[in-house]
């Protein structure tokens, strides 16, 4: 592997990695599917690009490709490498639980918008009633019927911490 290629393979990574993290997981699947070629597949580069595309794999909804890519890493010569791929591998393989849908948020999918764009329409959905909710009623609380008489309890904790000072400077002499 010559250089020149290894500092492709490094480019087209981090661009991956970017791309990933915007949620552009297909243009993460790709770039990722172009660096692997490009580095060897035992070496701990190798390794972990084939980590990001396993994690990619499965954002993009190609969990069956993730796992047998998973399964793969399981064996792979670097020790850190393999020990994540066996990790995700039973998270992978993991039952999915039911969620009820009043659960879930529903994220708009952002792929198609361009990078320039700022502002997002923005629809939210009312999940409990459709009736117009007025505000609850505010409760006064009258004054005059609040006990606001000193109980001298700020006194009797002063006059214990000074005790307590004093027993303690008095033991330290």
């Amino acid at each position: 592997m010559s250089s020149e290629s290894l500092e492709i393979a490094k480019a087209t990574y981090q661009s991956a990695k970017v791309a990933f993290e915007k949620g552009q997981y297909r243009k993460a699947v790709e770039q990722l599917e172009k660096a692997r070629t490009l580095v060897a597949p035992n070496s701990r580069l190798g390794g972990e690009l084939q980590m990001w595309l396993v994690t990619a794999y499965q954002a993009a909804g190609r969990t069956e490709e993730a796992i047998a890519l998973c399964e793969q890493l399981k064996r792979h010569p670097h020790s850190e490498t393999s020990k994540q791929a066996k990790e995700l591998h039973y998270i992978l393989k993991a039952p999915r639980l039911e969620r009820p849908r009043e659960w879930m948020t529903e994220i708009p999918d952002l792929s198609a918008m361009a990078d320039n764009q700022t502002k997002l329409p923005l629809s939210v959905k009312n999940t409990k009633s459709s009736k117009k909710q007025m505000p609850p009623e505010r409760e006064f609380l009258d004054l005059t019927q609040v006990n606001t008489r000193d109980n001298r309890f700020i006194w009797m904790a002063l006059i214990v911490i000074g005790l307590t000072l004093g027993g303690l400077f008095w033991l330290s002499l």
